[in-house]
């Protein structure tokens, strides 16, 4: 069975797009599931996460046709892999300008090992260009990070428009598969006021699983690892554990239905 391509998005920066990438995709993997993460942002905060600096091949050589989907991948451990991004991959979009069929040169090139994994997980830049439409070209689904700040859905609407011209143009099975909220703390009044209005905004679309704000999360990075790693006893490594079993749950009920 063909993986769950899912892109986490938001072109708001600092949600915890790549926060969330990691500890999903650690999270899924120890679960039993084999997992393919995609570091599409040109900052590599991803890759740089996972203890991977200045790689020989990346998503960007992958992109330029330079090496294949298997040689761009490094395995961190068993039935775990990640493709890594490199400060190059900021000129990919304008070198993939002029190339025919450039929205689907990343779902082109995951057709080939999706059949290797359970889930595929692709951190998005916080753009909407050419790098982030490949990303959704290639996704079943697409997954937003919130934080429960006044202003957290005011970009969206952008986001919402170009993700329904990637359904009308170029990829009509793309879904939006859920809403999470981040770095929340219910002793803020605020944050419980946005968090009661993303509900009514979303409703069922909204995950159950908060993540809370929490220290050892933005700790885990500078060790090179995931919060199960570096602290498995943390609000966030809690919270993170229950968000992907939410995941499995959703992607169980798509794949079943």
């Amino acid at each position: 069975m063909a993986a769950q391509v899912i892109s986490i998005s938001n072109h708001k920066g600092g949600v915890g797009k790549t926060t969330s990438v990691v500890n999903i995709g650690a999270a899924l993997h120890q679960m039993g599931k084999r997992i393919l993460m995609v570091d599409m942002d040109p900052q590599a905060n991803l890759s740089q996460s996972l203890g991977i600096f200045e790689p020989e091949k990346s998503v960007y050589t992958l992109l330029r046709g330079f090496c294949t989907t298997e040689e761009s991948m490094h395995e961190l451990e068993m039935d775990l892999f990640v493709i890594p991004a490199e400060l190059d991959l900021s000129g990919a979009e304008l070198e993939l300008s002029m190339e025919a069929g450039r929205e689907f040169i990343l779902k082109d090139h995951l057709n080939k090992v999706k059949d290797q994994f359970d889930f595929i997980l692709i951190d998005c830049p916080p753009s909407l260009g050419l790098l982030t439409i490949n990303a959704f070209t290639a996704s079943n689904q697409v997954y937003f990070p919130l934080q429960a700040q006044f202003l957290a859905t005011q970009g969206l609407k952008k986001l919402l428009e170009v993700i329904e011209k990637v359904q009308q143009r170029l990829n009509q099975d793309l879904e939006i598969g859920g809403v999470f909220i981040t770095q929340f703390d219910k002793r803020k009044i605020l944050n419980r006021n946005v968090k009661e209005a993303i509900q009514k905004h979303f409703g069922d679309t909204l995950f159950n699983t908060v993540i809370r704000d929490n220290v050892a999360l933005a700790e885990a990075p500078s060790k090179q690892t995931n919060i199960f790693r570096y602290n498995p006893k943390s609000n966030g490594a809690v919270d993170y554990w229950a968000l992907a079993q939410e995941v499995a749950e959703r992607s169980t009920t798509k794949v079943t239905s």
